[in-house]
């Protein structure tokens, strides 16, 4: 007698409208806001017209900056839109070359290597640079493509062990570290990876404890600074500045140009030389995977300049912060306290987040409510995030229509 089976399509159709229709039915399903015109402190919303943007990453207010806009336009025109090639074949152009230089130079390390994302950078510096026997111990909650990339280097590199600490607790790091060093398969090198700035919560990691325990136990420290540069320090070079550290005490950065530095898109790697020579022989995202296109590595590379010469855009920043997060708190609302642009508003309920976000929109205040999978059960939260292109009038909208949502929801 022949077996027939359900085809693959018919089952994955099935499976597919369940999840969706969940979303939809538990107010949790995710729709895309389109945007018709440039990044800045206020935009045109397809559907919505102007709003004041308190969701995105353009802490600096470079996204839109002319001079960022003009450099990448004299890229386009000299170098083309596209590299066509992995970087050691032909892919490797002089902008690469001069933004590489311009990021070790304002962390202060020896060197860095660029990527198409810094999702991609952490996808090939613990793959490439750990070796079986090396451990490799994450706070827990690391961003998601420090997870994956930690994931995928186990699988690359068998023997390879990863282990979790609890959010920013040195006592447990401590434990974690003891273990790792007792046990006989683990006989290389310990690396402790944390977020600078925690997207989600606002805080910071503790750069300067970090660095005296990975010192006690010989172990490498990796920071991904992504909400940190351009933000963080006296003059935006990151959450180490803030701390008081020089680059050279992070073994590792990763980190985006497509946040405060205003790139619009792509990562880096910087550290040592040797470690980033070995990304260049050894790293699979950038021998199997496009160059950074030249047209975003020359306003990336313009974006930092600007940061360079101008610390005083960080401080502009700093106050915004300040003011909003005074206003916020006075208004009754409570937000998770730093001296970070990411102000978190704690729900509790997905559906919740996403309904005030809602609200929020209708009065002309752009604010996403984040919820699982992005954070855990019942923390759902309103995440304000401020930049130094909003003006007071932006903030005191902001501040106003939270003083409504409040009134109604208490």
């Amino acid at each position: 007698m022949t077996m027939t089976h359900e085809r693959g399509s018919d089952i994955f159709a099935s499976r597919t409208t369940g999840v969706l229709s969940e979303l939809e039915s538990s107010g949790q399903l995710k729709h895309l806001q389109m945007i018709d015109g440039p990044m800045g402190p206020s935009i045109e919303l397809r559907g919505r017209g102007t709003v004041d943007c308190f969701c995105s990453n353009n802490y600096l207010g470079l996204a839109n900056h002319p001079e960022v806009v003009q450099a990448g336009l004299d890229g386009l025109k000299q170098y083309g839109a596209g590299t066509a090639s992995v970087r050691f074949i032909c892919g490797t152009f002089e902008p690469h070359e001069r933004l590489e230089r311009t990021i070790a130079g304002f962390l202060g390390v020896e060197a860095a290597y660029t990527f198409v994302s810094c999702w991609t950078a952490s996808e090939a510096i613990f793959p490439t640079l750990c070796e079986p026997g090396d451990i490799i111990i994450s706070d827990e909650l690391n961003h998601a493509c420090i997870i994956d990339g930690m994931r995928l280097a186990t699988v690359i590199k068998k023997g390879l062990h990863k282990a979790v600490y609890r959010h920013s607790d040195m006592d447990h790091l401590r434990e974690v570290l003891q273990q790792a060093h007792a046990n006989p398969d683990m006989t290389g090198v310990p690396w402790v990876v944390t977020d600078g700035v925690f997207s989600m919560e606002g805080d910071l990691g503790k750069l300067d404890e970090l660095r005296a325990v990975c010192d006690e136990y010989g172990a490498m420290l990796v920071v991904d600074d992504s909400h940190g540069t351009g933000v963080m320090g006296d003059t935006g070079r990151g959450t180490h500045e803030y701390f008081g550290l020089v680059g050279d005490q992070i073994d590792f950065f990763t980190g985006t140009l497509g946040k405060a530095l205003g790139g619009g898109a792509g990562g880096y790697i910087a550290g040592s030389k040797a470690g980033i020579e070995m990304i260049v022989q050894r790293g699979r995202p950038t021998l199997f995977s496009n160059a950074l296109p030249t047209t975003v590595a020359c306003s990336a590379n313009r974006a930092i300049e600007l940061l360079r010469d101008d610390p005083g855009m960080v401080q502009k920043l700093r106050d915004n912060v300040a003011y909003a997060r005074k206003g916020i708190g006075e208004i009754g609302f409570e937000v998770i306290q730093s001296p970070t642009a990411i102000c978190p508003i704690i729900v509790g309920d997905t559906a919740k987040a996403i309904a005030m976000s809602n609200e929020l929109l209708d009065m002309g205040v752009f604010v996403i409510g984040f919820g699982y999978p992005v954070v855990p059960e019942g923390t759902a939260r309103l995440r304000v995030q401020i930049s130094a292109a909003h003006e007071q009038a932006h903030l005191d909208r902001l501040i106003k229509a939270l003083a409504e949502l409040k009134a109604k929801h208490g």
